[in-house]
């Protein structure tokens, strides 16, 4: 618990020191099972941090997110936007040019190919994708909305950010997808 309350200390002190226009949060923002209130209560403290400093959150649920109590109770900072959970939500930012894509996950075990719903690019904005997935497999991790990296380059966005798979990887360079 002390070395994820530590790391997302640092997230939110690098993004207010480099002065970002917004974090992305790709999913499993609780422990589905944890029922101490305090890790929300630290979250909503870091996100706050955020929003004294004009830095706007993008959140996606992922699978312990849809089974934590905490996620359902807690009332978020009004600088954090959650994407929707029925349906791929895109958020236009024209300040920034960016166009936000992505859909969390409304239950635990999301098993279909949830990136094939997903818009094309949008013109003329930078796109992001966001969504919570292991791909195709990765040992160690459950198969929730399995994709191929071919769909999501095919959408045509600028870069993917993924969740579910607790490690960094570059998983292809154009489209960056992380």
């Amino acid at each position: 618990r002390g070395a994820a309350r530590q790391a997302l200390a640092n997230l939110v002190s690098l993004a207010v020191e480099e002065k970002a226009a917004f974090v992305l949060l790709s999913g499993d923002l609780y422990d589905g099972d944890w029922r101490d209130y305090h890790t929300g209560l630290f979250l909503i403290q870091q996100l706050s941090r955020l929003r004294e400093a004009r830095v706007k959150v993008f959140v996606i649920y992922g699978n312990h997110d849809a089974e934590s109590r905490i996620t359902k109770s807690l009332r978020l900072p009004e600088n954090v936007k959650v994407l929707s959970t029925k349906t791929p939500e895109t958020v236009l930012w024209e300040d920034f040019g960016v166009a936000i894509h992505g859909q969390g996950f409304a239950r635990r075990d999301v098993t279909e190919n949830l990136a094939d719903q997903y818009p094309d690019a949008s013109r003329g904005f930078f796109n992001i994708g966001m969504l919570h997935t292991a791909l195709t497999g990765a040992e160690g991790h459950a198969p929730y909305a399995p994709c191929t990296l071919g769909a999501l380059q095919s959408k045509g966005y600028d870069v993917w950010a993924l969740g579910h798979v607790h490690a960094r990887k570059v998983h292809g360079e154009e489209p960056l997808i992380l």
